[in-house]
């Protein structure tokens, strides 16, 4: 399933009917979707738009499925117009996954997707956890494995959590749960003792989270380690020392303003111990 803040827009189709009485497929085929692939991999600056215009073609013998063209982040529908409102470039995952990759730092939360959050103060039954937004996110007690009202969770002012949105728009107060539909924990929950939080970009959170992400193998290989990433912009590592914990965030924060020629070349150096 695609997050909720991922759009799609269908181009239509109209079925209408000749002088004998036959249907005819007639199908409006944009030029939107042509053009949006045509600036993949650009540099687009909010305000830039993708217009609706159409050309009409009939079919005679077959009938024509309606294309559509799923918008993520950084694109917005205004009437029959797709407008660019985030700085970035332009990113298509096929068939037809349309975002801008931007390196925004401000968190917008979106139901569903995993954080790591600061306990800051408990209300009654309700924690409310700093997740790097505009307001703060409440979590209650009981959106814990195995909690009830007398098997409470250990929850301390200044923990972190590793947890999931379950509502956030604009209208509501941010719900966070540890728990996911099966009531499991899933690897959700306070954690950690003994590791380094620091903040990056959400382009490279986005960038390691990705299935074959280099950056984070090339990691693994270079220092064990145990990596925890929030898409609000966190990070949590806990590596065997300390000296080696500091030189993951080091390189990792390195990593946001690198190509991946000077990041193989970064890690080598580090490897060879010339760092």
């Amino acid at each position: 399933m695609l997050p909720s803040c991922f759009l799609c827009v269908t181009l239509i189709l109209i079925r209408v009917r000749n002088i004998n009485g036959a249907d005819l497929s007639v199908t409006r085929t944009c030029r939107m979707f042509s053009s949006l692939k045509q600036r993949v991999e650009d540099v687009l600056l909010p305000g830039d738009e993708f217009s609706l215009e159409t050309d009409d073609t009939i079919s005679l013998t077959e009938a024509v499925k309606p294309e559509k063209a799923v918008c993520g982040p950084g694109l917005r529908r205004s009437g029959d117009r797709l407008v660019v409102c985030k700085s970035g470039v332009l990113r298509h995952k096929p068939p037809n996954v349309f975002w801008i990759d931007s390196q925004q730092r401000r968190y917008v939360p979106a139901k569903g997707e995993t954080v790591i959050g600061i306990v800051t103060a408990k209300s009654g039954d309700v924690f409310k956890v700093d997740v790097g937004g505009s307001e703060q996110a409440s979590l209650s007690y009981l959106a814990f494995e195995g909690a009830t009202k007398r098997n409470r969770p250990n929850v301390q002012v200044g923990d972190l959590v590793f947890a999931q949105f379950i509502i956030a728009n604009k209208d509501m107060e941010p719900e966070l749960a540890c728990i996911d539909s099966s009531g499991r924990a899933n690897g959700m929950g306070v954690f950690g003792a003994g590791g380094l939080l620091f903040r990056v970009s959400l382009g490279l959170v986005r960038r390691l989270l990705s299935p074959h992400n280099e950056v984070r193998s090339d990691l693994e290989t270079l220092f064990p380690c145990e990596l925890v990433v929030g898409m609000n912009g966190r990070l949590w590592v806990r590596s065997s020392s300390i000296q080696q914990t500091l030189i993951i965030a080091n390189l990792l924060q390195s990593c946001e303003t690198m190509t991946a020629q000077q990041r193989k070349e970064l890690f080598r150096r580090v490897q060879q111990g010339a760092l």
